[in-house]
């Protein structure tokens, strides 16, 4: 997808990316007042591989699920890697001023609850959270425990109706610059984010 700037420039996968090492997103409703929680998603994609749906449950005891039904119009905020760039980095120059480096995503779409969704969306959630580990845990494990507090959530699956992106990355620093920075943060996963954006950088740096 193509932006105004360089930092609006943008593929599926680099969303898809983003969401799927940076979960936690700020889902807020906007009727008289704002109201948000931050909640875990799922992202979900279509036949074709585009985001389709996200994935995800609430507190029934939560207020912002009544906000929800009568208004599912919502907004979810991601954010990804980000931090402070110092001058302090960068070996080629002095005459350069601080910036902050950041990926984040802004996605509204419409929510729909449903009550058999709870299992679909537990284990799912579980599953990505728990894969890699070496002793993965899974619902079934807390037996009779689990059925008790799974009435005590509601899923929802909530279809994207935009998709806003920015991913400010250094694609409008200097060559020399971009490098001094990216090798100044080490593998950190702003680093890596980086590079992804900056392909120019090599494999080698």
């Amino acid at each position: 997808m193509s932006g105004s700037s360089a930092f609006e420039s943008w593929t599926n996968s680099d969303l898809i990316e983003l969401i799927d090492q940076h979960p936690l997103a700020w889902v807020v409703s906007g009727q008289e007042g704002f109201a948000a929680t931050p909640l875990p998603m799922l992202l979900e994609c279509d036949a074709e591989g585009r985001p389709a749906t996200l994935l995800g449950h609430f507190s029934r005891a939560n207020p912002q699920v009544a906000r929800i039904r009568a208004d599912p119009r919502t907004l979810f905020l991601f954010s990804g890697p980000s931090g402070y760039i110092s001058p302090e980095l960068l070996t080629t120059t002095r005459d350069w001023a601080p910036t902050w480096n950041y990926a984040v995503a802004k996605i509204v779409a419409d929510v729909e609850f449903f009550e058999e969704l709870a299992d679909e969306a537990l284990a799912s959630l579980v599953g990505k959270m728990e894969a890699g580990r070496a002793r993965p845990w899974s619902p079934n494990e807390m037996g009779a425990r689990y059925h008790q507090l799974k009435r005590h959530i509601i899923a929802f699956r909530a279809r994207i109706q935009s998709v806003e992106a920015r991913f400010k990355l250094g694609q409008d620093e200097r060559p020399e610059v971009l490098g001094d920075i990216v090798t100044g943060l080490g593998k950190t996963g702003l680093a890596q984010w980086m590079r992804r954006f900056n392909p120019r950088l090599g494999i080698g740096n």
